[in-house]
């Protein structure tokens, strides 16, 4: 016997889905909901950050161990000279100095290995490749973390400094060394300073110290020399200025 519903020509009601099955269906992730929210995870500031700490760890960790400052310096390969061996230095010279190995340690390797010219050269190219290599990885790892943080007044004095007057600010900390390199790198790199204006002013400003390590490397084996004392003179006077601009310096940050 039909039902009022197939008598009068109409479809019958479908079932109701059990209770709760609505929830299940919500509560299970897709697939393309789940690589979206590890993908959003994996690329956020502090993730990033932390990749950027590891690598830095790893890179550290890596010199101390293997010491690749005492290869470049003593170990060198008899085999390889002219112009291929001041490519491979300059870019093993910028390699290490991301993992924090002292810059004047290689400075003075430089001078020791190929002399005066070749050295400053080799020595110049891989500070320029360093910092290419360090503020490329604090911008893109380590910028949207930080920026947020800058809130104390020392702070965000240098910052806006950096910001507003990038050439002229690093090339003054180029010239005047205090502040370590890698320190540097980091904090223009959190900065919007342009990436061309740090290179330039790291390229220019670094000349004249990496200059006078490299001469002092070259004529180590006679302390002596006028030329040797006059390159020791101008790694101290530099270092000497520096600390001086940075303690008549000191009130006009805070003020800001």
């Amino acid at each position: 016997m039909l039902d009022a519903t197939t008598r009068s020509g109409g479809t019958a009601p479908t079932a109701a889905p059990p209770a709760g099955a609505t929830e299940l269906a919500a509560a299970v992730p897709t697939p393309g909901g789940f690589a979206t929210r590890c993908t959003r995870v994996l690329l956020s500031p502090w993730s990033r950050l932390s990749l950027l700490v590891a690598l830095l760890a790893a890179a550290g960790a890596s010199v101390l161990l293997f010491e690749p400052q005492k290869l470049m310096a003593q170990g060198w390969p008899p085999q390889i000279g002219g112009p291929t061996a001041v490519v491979i230095f300059a870019v093993a010279y910028g390699l290490v100095t991301v993992a924090f190995v002292p810059r004047p340690l290689l400075n003075l390797a430089a001078g020791a290995l190929f002399g005066s010219a070749l050295g400053l050269v080799a020595a110049i190219i891989g500070t320029v490749i360093g910092a290419a290599i360090s503020f490329a990885l604090g911008r893109l790892l380590g910028q949207d973390a930080l920026r947020p943080l800058l809130r104390g007044r020392l702070l965000h004095a240098a910052d806006r400094q950096f910001s507003r007057h990038g050439f002229r600010s690093m090339l003054a900390v180029r010239l005047f060394p205090g502040v370590p390199f890698w320190a540097a790198n980091y904090a223009a790199s959190v900065s919007r300073m342009g990436y061309f204006p740090f290179l330039l002013a790291t390229a220019l400003g670094s000349m004249p110290n990496v200059a006078a390590y490299v001469v002092a490397g070259a004529r180590a084996g006679a302390p002596t020399s006028p030329v040797f004392l006059i390159a020791v003179a101008a790694i101290a006077l530099p270092a000497l200025g520096g600390a001086v601009l940075a303690w008549r310096k000191r009130h006009h940050l805070r003020r800001r």
